[in-house]
């Protein structure tokens, strides 16, 4: 990301940039930051947007290759094309571009030994966003409320990731709540975070098998109460939590095996500060417990599919 700031700076492009990865807020910012740039206020002919599978290869190289009109450059949107995970001959185009054209990708998932990958890897540049670590996301979360002209607490900030999670778009959308909610005040606290801002579910099912692995069926009957009120359905949160104990299973595993905690986010999908809180969860229970879990989980469930016992006695049977 530092790269794309410093040719935005310099405006000096390269000829195509491939953002992939699972955070989407980074990557809108980045290929709208981008845009912004290289059109610099030129006419809207001057670009072209591409998204989904079946795109014209050759209709977009024949855009790619025509003279910008009163502008420096042309710009190439392509958003969810499926090339970097199949055979794609546009991977021999790459080479090839202008250099009054610059091409911008945007995909979810690619595979690193295609050649089209390698093709971008060589002829421009590649930045990996899957989210950023718990440092930056503080930083971020701070900052962006100092525009607002608001400050928070280092702990505070804390409270609020835990609350809402590290999808930022979402992480985006309660901070504006935050700021709409503190009107007249210039610090941002717990309570008002506590007031406004929406719980992220995995959260609450984290909480949850907390509770469990302490032996608080209150405190985890009551969490389940919350996500029925909040019109959650109980096989949607017995599900939630089936795959809450799957994880930990695996993460014990792992933690066993002496697995860094770098492998072990990357295994579960989620960030490394997070990964520290799933390994010292999966201490709490023992493997024979987590197995147990599961089989009783998977039989409720087919006790539910069969008639047998209702949703919501079934989830409350199992917290129980």
């Amino acid at each position: 990301m530092k790269t794309i700031k410093e040719d935005i700076k310099k405006k000096e492009y390269k000829r195509v940039y491939l953002l992939y990865g699972t955070e989407s807020y980074l990557k809108k910012l980045y290929k709208d930051k981008l845009k912004e740039a290289v059109l610099a206020g030129a006419d809207a002919m001057n670009m072209a947007e591409y998204s989904g599978k079946g795109i014209d290869e050759k209709e977009v190289i024949s855009f790619a290759d025509t003279m910008p009109f009163f502008a420096d450059y042309r710009l190439v949107i392509l958003e969810r094309t499926g090339w970097f995970k199949s055979a794609s001959g546009f991977a021999d185009y790459i080479s090839q571009v202008p250099d009054t054209t610059v091409i911008v990708f945007v995909e979810e998932e690619v595979d690193k030994r295609g050649r089209l990958f390698k093709a971008v890897k060589e002829h421009g540049y590649v930045s990996e966003m899957n989210g950023m670590t718990e440092t930056e996301l503080k930083l971020w979360v701070a900052s962006m409320l100092k525009r607002e002209g608001k400050k928070i607490t280092e702990a505070t900030v804390q409270f609020f990731i835990e609350q809402v999670g590290t999808d930022m778009g979402r992480m985006q959308c309660e901070l504006e709540k935050l700021v709409c909610y503190t009107l007249g005040r210039d610090v941002v606290t717990v309570p008002d975070i506590k007031a406004v801002c929406s719980e992220q579910l995995t959260g609450k099912i984290f909480a949850m098998t907390d509770a469990m692995a302490q032996g608080q069926k209150k405190r985890a009957l009551d969490l389940y109460k919350d996500l029925i009120a909040l019109q959650e359905k109980p096989l949607g949160i017995l599900y939630m939590i089936q795959r809450q104990f799957h994880l930990l299973l695996v993460v014990k595993g792992m933690k066993e095996a002496g697995t860094d905690k770098q492998a072990v986010a990357s295994a579960i999908s989620v960030p490394p500060f997070a990964a520290a809180k799933y390994m010292s969860q999966a201490d709490r229970f023992s493997k024979e417990e987590l197995v147990r879990l599961l089989a009783y989980g998977a039989r409720l469930e087919e006790d539910i599919k069969t008639g047998k016992l209702q949703e919501q006695i079934a989830v409350e049977l199992l917290l129980a």
